[in-house]
């Protein structure tokens, strides 16, 4: 078993960031959770950490000063972020530059000057929106699928991997965190840091406060829940659009292992996501939705597709597969059952963030 590390989380409380420090703490290592609490539902997750092991510092990634409360530590994993693909398109670009650039920056600056290891937790959204619209793609009964041939490097039946073109506009969500990857991976060059980039697709599971355009699978169980409205928007509106999800267990253990072996991990940028196997349609999240909870939602449409939307996205994981035996144990349906497990489970809470 590898030696305890002090681990310092950002955005600790926050979806990821709190799953990875309970589990890091459980696993031994030391470990300090900051978070602004900025995030609906952030709050729930305090006396977690804390019954955890983990300590929690009220901070924020934008204030470097925050960062210094941490203490001493041996490793940082990034998992702040402002994380709506909408994020700036109302013209408010403030926070979401902020804190995805300038607290990325921050965050290196830190683990520059302690020597530590640094996991940032990036996105499938640096790659960029109109080349994806591009891909050419078939209609199935119940979803989209990518063909074999297509227009680009790096894509495939099998999805979108790291050699997918990067040129073009991508959200300002997904411009912040590729700009982060490459602070990321100068601050490895000029400085020695022991650095790893996962490019996450969508990720899913308990503890989620889901929203339409973040945690869209946790959203869809807990509408179909509490018998919200829903509407399929843009594509037809017919819910055939396509995103890969990963239940954040499966995250935590592939970052457990680059904690674990950071030398192996170094400078190594992954797609990291479930690919064609584990990936869902809004159509098929609204029938596993439905059989969960029991209650069946008429469903609206809306055909105008939103601004930085993709027909489907899908993570071709071969790099990953190249650098560790680390596989996605969870599929769809266990997710969405995991989900609605939890949202069972802790309702009241959960309606008392939602307040």
């Amino acid at each position: 078993m590898p030696s305890p590390q002090r681990v310092l989380v950002t955005g600790g409380a926050g979806f990821v960031g709190a799953n990875l420090g309970i589990a890091l703490a459980a696993a031994g290592h030391e470990v300090v959770a900051l978070d602004n609490l900025k995030r609906r539902g952030s709050e729930m997750n305090v006396p977690r950490l804390r019954e955890a092991g983990v300590e929690f510092v009220h901070g924020d990634v934008r204030n470097a000063s925050d960062l210094d409360a941490a203490g001493e530590i041996e490793a940082l994993v990034e998992c702040s972020a402002e994380p709506s693909a909408l994020a700036g398109v109302d013209g408010g670009t403030e926070f979401v530059v902020h804190t995805n650039l300038l607290g990325a920056y921050n965050c290196l600056e830190l683990a520059r000057r302690h020597g530590a290891q640094l996991v940032f937790l990036s996105t499938s959204r640096v790659y960029p929106v109109e080349p994806l619209n591009a891909l050419a793609y078939s209609e199935a009964e119940t979803r989209f699928e990518l063909d074999d041939e297509q227009p680009f490097p790096g894509a495939s039946g099998r999805g979108i991997s790291e050699a997918f073109p990067l040129e073009g506009a991508r959200t300002l969500y997904g411009a912040t965190k590729l700009a982060a990857e490459l602070l990321v991976a100068e601050y490895a060059a000029s400085f020695g840091l022991r650095t790893a980039v996962d490019r996450c697709g969508v990720i899913a599971g308990p503890w989620q406060m889901g929203k339409v355009d973040q945690g869209v699978f946790t959203h869809w169980v807990l509408s179909h829940y509490l018998r919200r409205d829903l509407s399929y928007i843009g594509y037809g509106g017919h819910g055939k659009q396509v995103r890969d999800l990963l239940h954040v267990d499966d995250l935590v253990a592939l970052v457990e292992d680059q904690l674990a072996r950071p030398d192996h991990w170094a400078g190594v940028t992954v797609n990291v996501g479930g690919g064609r196997e584990c990936s869902l349609s809004l159509l098929e999240a609204t029938q596993i939705s439905a059989t969960l909870t029991g209650n069946r939602l008429q469903i609206g449409s809306a055909g105008e597709d939103r601004p930085g939307d993709v027909p489907l996205y899908l993570s071709d994981c071969a790099r990953l597969s190249g650098q560790s035996d680390w596989k996605p144990r969870r599929g769809p349906e266990q997710i969405m059952e995991d989900i609605f497990d939890w949202i069972h489970d802790n309702e009241s809470a959960v309606l008392g963030a939602l307040r």
